[in-house]
């Protein structure tokens, strides 16, 4: 039986920021090929860009698809482990979640369940690249469950996300004769002094719409009048994105450029009898997937309050008991299909 708590150990272990997830990816072809010849599976390395790839790997026809993401956000930092937790980049979101569907698939497998899959996706913290690509190559799957950090919850809705970039454009100058001079940084603060001050759409299920102000960048030397300076947003969305897009128009105004990088709409899910329910904040790979992988479902160990920070971790607790939900999941669905 597949030790899920080692396998987790080892996938955290190998650094897959997002653009670099090819070495998780090779460590998982391999890890599964030795799972499909067991059980006379297929495994797959579907490409998506470069030397980026997703991986595949299904049982008889993939009536009923597990799929989690294998990039992480940086910085990347090893393993450890203490009695009840697994600690690193990536054992929350979703590693962690990745051992768990891997032993889950094992278990089923044992008693003789099929026509089920794994896919493994690149990209999701930046934008969904793995997700898009799976999405223009369907296998047939009715059903897809997603996983990520929900404490094992089934998720009723989440969170979408729209992301800009504002860049301001000034002169250069000696910073002791600012006036020959435009600072860019000077108008960028205006700009997000504007964006700070929005009043943004609430909702009665998902509750306000939050913005953040990621990164600011800009400028040449202390000394230096700036001519360039830029400021990325992450703006999660409840609702329709056309007020919030006129709004951040309205509030840059022409003190900078405002452009748009990524819109992932809000997403409400079906709920499943028999399952503990949750609402989340955050965005997943579902919308890029449609519904092309079938109807989707959100669920996995983890609390993502920890994911993306230095004290990230999962419990051992909830990867194994996310091993039993899995199955439960897709002998549930494979009845349904």
């Amino acid at each position: 039986m597949t030790d899920i708590f080692l396998l987790t150990r080892q996938l955290v272990d190998i650094e897959s920021v997002t653009n670099n997830e090819a070495p998780v990816g090779e460590f998982l072809l391999e890890a599964l090929s030795r799972l499909a010849g067991r059980f006379s599976g297929h495994v797959e390395r579907c490409p998506v860009k470069a030397d980026r790839f997703n991986v595949f790997a299904h049982w008889g026809e993939p009536l009923v698809t597990l799929s989690t993401h294998m990039d992480t956000v940086p910085p990347f930092f090893a393993s450890r482990e203490d009695a009840d937790f697994i600690w690193g980049r990536g054992s929350a979101d979703a590693k962690g979640i990745i051992a768990s569907m891997i032993g889950a698939a094992e278990g089923l497998l044992e008693r003789g369940v099929r026509n089920f899959g794994l896919l493994f996706v690149v990209g999701e913290e930046r934008n969904s690249a793995g997700a898009y690509a799976a999405a223009s190559d369907p296998r047939g799957s009715k059903f897809l469950i997603n996983g990520e950090p929900t404490e094992n919850k089934l998720a009723l809705a989440s969170k979408g996300v729209l992301r800009y970039e504002i860049e301001a454009s000034g002169k250069l100058a000696h910073s002791a004769y600012p006036q020959l001079g435009e600072s860019a940084i000077d108008k960028l603060l205006d700009a997000l002094e504007k964006v700070r001050k929005l009043s943004l759409p609430t909702d009665a299920l998902l509750g306000p719409t939050t913005l953040n102000i990621g990164v600011i960048s800009g400028g040449r030397a202390p000394n230096v009048v700036p001519d360039a300076a830029k400021a990325e947003i992450s703006i999660r969305l409840v609702g329709d994105p056309e007020p919030v897009r006129r709004a951040m128009i309205q509030a840059v105004g022409d003190r900078a450029q405002a452009r748009e990088i990524l819109c992932i709409p809000a997403i409400n899910f079906d709920s499943l009898d028999g399952f503990e329910t949750s609402i989340v904040a955050y965005t997943t790979d579902v919308p890029a997937f449609g519904l092309s992988w079938g109807k989707p479902f959100l669920l996995g160990p983890g609390n993502i309050y920890v994911a993306h920070t230095n004290e990230e971790c999962v419990s051992k607790r909830e990867l194994l008991a996310a091993r039993e939900i899995y199955q439960q999941m897709v002998r549930t669905l494979l009845a349904r299909a």
